[in-house]
C-alpha cells in the first residue's frame, strides 16, 4: 500500500536542514507505527513538489534512510519501508493524557444506563445460539440480494443511488409498501402517510419525540421491548406500565389517563402473546374514551407459519388514532436497518421533518436494492423458506423442552422465531447465561424486558439461527445447568 503524500509536512518550528527534517519526519512515522513495513513512499519528485523543496534534497534524505535500514529501494519501483526497519516501541505512555473537562458537569443529558443489554457480536461461534434477531446465513438469499444490489448500482438508477432525497424516500419502495406490504395487514395508505426509517427502533424514537413531552404519559406493556423503555426514558415522559396476560395488553389495565399507548398486539414482545380480535376492538374503544393515540409495533407478522395472522390494529382503526410501525430488518437481515411508519399525514409530516434534521433519509442505494428485492418476488420466497424451516425448528424445540420438562411461559399463536421461558423461582437467568456460555450455549436473560427491577427467572430462546439437529443437545445442556442451579 502506498503512503499518501498528504501524510508528509514540514513543521515551521523544526530545526536543522531540510534534508534532516525530512529524514526525521519519515523516521518518526516509522517509529510511531504510522508507516508500516512494506508500504511504499511517494516518489522523490512528487514529495519534493508537495513539500516545496528540491528533488535532490528528498533523494539525499531517502538515501540516508536507506543506509540506516529504515528504507529499502526496489528496482524501478521506488522506496519502501524496510523489512528490517526498527519496530515501534511496545509500551504504554508514561503519563496518561490529561482530560481537562469535567464531563459530569458538561453533559447536558445522558443516554447510557438504560436496560437494553449488549448482544454478543460473536454469537455465530457458539454451537447452540438460542439468540434472537440474527440472520442464518444458510437461509439468506445471497445471490438475489447481490443481483438486486448490482442492479441498483447501474446507470439507470444513478439518480436513486446518488440523490439527496432530503426529507423524501425512494418512490419505488414507498409504492411497494403501499400496494403490497400494507394491504396484507388490511391497511390502505397513501404515499404521504408512509415514512421510511432506519429500522423499527428509529421509528419508535421518532414517534416518541413527536408525540411525547415531559407533561405527557405513555402507557407501555410490561414486560416489553427493552429498547422502547430506553427511548421513552430519553423522552422524559411519564410512564404507566401495564402487565400483560396470556392475551397481551388488557385494556382494563390502562390508567385513567394516557396520551400514547405502545403495544405489540400481533406478537407481544417478548411473551409472544397474541391479542384476540375482541380485545383489539376493546383497546380501540378504550383509547377513544381516553382520547389517546396507539403505536402498534407489528414486528414479525410475516413469520406466521402456523396460521394466518389476525388483522392489524391499524386496519380496525376508524378514527386515525393508530400509528403503525413495520420493519424489513427482522425478516431480511438486522443490519439492513430499514423500517417504516404509517400514520395520518399531520403526524408523518412532523416525523419527516425530524428525520430530515437528524439523518435526512436512509441511504438511497439501500432503499433501491430493497425495492428490487421486494418487487421481484425474492422477499416472498425468502419468507416462505424461513417459515418452512422455522416450523421444523419450532417442533424440534418444543419436543426438546417437553422432554426436559422446562417451563414455557409463551409460545406464540401464529409462529414467530422464539419461545418465552420461565425458570424455577430463585434462578437468576443472567447467572445461568454466564454458566452456559463456556459450554457453547447462548440464551437471552429476561430481566431487561421488565426494567431494572424485574423478575430474574425469565429468559428467551430463539430458533432463528440454530439448525434443527442441534436444538435437542443445546436444550439438554440448558436443562443440565438449570438442575445444578436448583
Amino acid at each position: 500500500m502506498a503512503i499518501p503524500v498528504e501524510s508528509f509536512f514540514l513543521r515551521p518550528e523544526a530545526e536543522g536542514t531540510l534534508q534532516a527534517q525530512i529524514q526525521a519526519m519519515i523516521a518518526e512515522g516509522i517509529l510511531s507505527g504510522r508507516f508500516r513495513k512494506g508500504e511504499k513512499l511517494p516518489s522523490s519528485r512528487r514529495l519534493a513538489a508537495h513539500l516545496g523543496v528540491s528533488r535532490i534534497t528528498v533523494t539525499l534524505a531517502y538515501t540516508e534512510l536507506q543506509a540506516n535500514d529504515y528504507l529499502q529501494s526496489r528496482d524501478r519501483s521506488g522506496y519502501f519501508v524496510s523489512d528490517n526497519a526498527p519496530e515501534p516501541p511496545q509500551f504504554a505512555p508514561s503519563a496518561p493524557r490529561r482530560d481537562g473537562v469535567d464531563w459530569a458537569r458538561a453533559l447536558g443529558r445522558r443516554y447510557t444506563g438504560g436496560t437494553t443489554p449488549e448482544k454478543p457480536q460473536d454469537w455465530s461461534r457458539y454451537r447452540y445460539p438460542f439468540i434472537y434477531g440474527q440472520t442464518d446465513p444458510g437461509l439468506f438469499d445471497h445471490a438475489n440480494w447481490r443481483h438486486c444490489a448490482l442492479r441498483a448500482l447501474g446507470t439507470k438508477d444513478f439518480q436513486a443511488l446518488t440523490a439527496d432525497y432530503y426529507d423524501q424516500d425512494d418512490p419505488k419502495l414507498i409504492e411497494f409498501i403501499a400496494r403490497h406490504t400494507l394491504p396484507r395487514r388490511g391497511i390502505l395508505a397513501e404515499p404521504g402517510e408512509i415514512l421510511l426509517t432506519m429500522g423499527a427502533q428509529n421509528a419508535l424514537w421518532l414517534t416518541a419525540q413527536v408525540l411525547l413531552t415531559q407533561r405527557r404519559t405513555a402507557a407501555i406493556e410490561t414486560p416489553c421491548y427493552h429498547a422502547l423503555r430506553d427511548i421513552l426514558g430519553q423522552a422524559r415522559c411519564h410512564l404507566a406500565e401495564v402487565a400483560v396476560d396470556g392475551d397481551g395488553l388488557p385494556p382494563k389495565g390502562l390508567p385513567d389517563r394516557a396520551d400514547v399507548i405502545f403495544c405489540t398486539p400481533s406478537h407481544q414482545a417478548p411473551t409472544n402473546a397474541t391479542m384476540p380480535l375482541g380485545r383489539r376492538q376493546a383497546l380501540l374503544a378504550r383509547a377513544r374514551e381516553m382520547d389517546a393515540l396507539i403505536v402498534e409495533d407489528d414486528y414479525e407478522f410475516e413469520i406466521s407459519f402456523l396460521r394466518s395472522p389476525l388483522p392489524s390494529l391499524k386496519s380496525l382503526d376508524t378514527d386515525g388514532r393508530v400509528i403503525y410501525v413495520g420493519s424489513f430488518s427482522k425478516s431480511i437481515f438486522p443490519g439492513l436497518r430499514l423500517g417504516y411508519l404509517v400514520g395520518p399525514e399531520p403526524f408523518i409530516r412532523e416525523a419527516r421533518a425530524l428525520r430530515a434534521s437528524v439523518l435526512r433519509h436512509p441511504p438511497g442505494h439501500v432503499q433501491r436494492t430493497a425495492a428490487y428485492f421486494l418487487s421481484l418476488g425474492h422477499y416472498d420466497s425468502l419468507i416462505r423458506k424461513m417459515g418452512q424451516v422455522f416450523a421444523k425448528r419450532r417442533r424440534a424445540m418444543e419436543d426438546a423442552l417437553a422432554a426436559q420438562g422446562l417451563g414455557v411461559a409463551g409460545r406464540g399463536v401464529f409462529g414467530g422465531s422464539s419461545i418465552w421461558m420461565r425458570a424455577p423461582e430463585g434462578v437468576d437467568t443472567e447467572a445461568l447465561d454466564a454458566r452456559l456460555r463456556p459450554r457453547g450455549v447462548l440464551i437471552e436473560p429476561g430481566r431487561p424486558f421488565f426494567g431494572a427491577w424485574g423478575p430474574q427467572n425469565y429468559y428467551r430462546l430463539a430458533y432463528s439461527s440454530i439448525p434443527s439437529e442441534r436444538i435437542g443437545d443445546g436444550i439438554g445442556l440448558l436443562a443440565e445447568e438449570l438442575r445444578k442451579m436448583t
